[in-house]
């Protein structure tokens, strides 16, 4: 029954952040018409233009470890309720979806004590996928105050900026600024 409710929460959070255009349009995972194939299309056309014109591109490909288990909670439902105009009864709902969830271990027959999780969006559930994007969704505008391009597939993101060659040592200095920040970020 669980998986229905969610199936339908889904359908109207999704109707309703694409009729706000509030969904990442550079997000390739979980989403219509979108893969790992239009996400790898994108940066290796931008590479190309960026070569057509006698550009470098540099590229850092981050991989989240752990993302969709490190998603904070209380700074999901305020990016949700800042971002994506979410309140009242909707944020009380997604707020009791991810409250007192609890876990157990099963190890060489033995069973370790039930655990509160108070980190993390379920695994294998329906939502958590959509409120992983969510909770990323500002990433895109932390990449864009250094003037780079940002395109993700899930919790792997390609951070990259086309420039001449002569400024390549620029670049890599806003890429590495990029990277702390995104880092800060994403534990703010």
């Amino acid at each position: 029954m669980s998986k229905v409710v969610e199936r339908a929460v889904v359908s109207q959070l999704t109707e309703y952040l694409s009729a706000n255009d509030l969904l990442p349009c550079l997000q390739s995972a979980y989403r219509k018409s979108h893969s790992t194939e239009t996400a790898m299309l994108r940066v290796w056309s931008d590479v190309l233009m960026a070569a057509d014109v006698q550009q470098v591109t540099l590229l850092a490909m981050l991989d989240l470890s752990a993302a969709f288990d490190c998603v904070d909670h209380t700074i999901l439902l305020q990016r949700l309720q800042v971002g994506a105009g979410l309140t009242d009864v909707v944020l009380q709902w997604i707020s009791s979806f991810l409250s007192e969830r609890m876990q157990q271990v099963a190890y060489n027959g033995e069973l370790s004590t039930i655990q509160l999780v108070p980190f993390g969006v379920p695994q294998g559930s329906v939502l958590g996928p959509l409120l992983y994007v969510l909770y990323t969704a500002k990433l895109f505008s932390v990449v864009a105050q250094h003037q780079l391009r940002l395109h993700m597939y899930a919790d792997d993101s390609q951070e990259y900026v086309t420039t001449p060659d002569k400024d390549a040592a620029d670049a890599v200095a806003r890429l590495s600024v990029a990277i702390a920040d995104i880092n800060d970020w994403m534990e703010s």
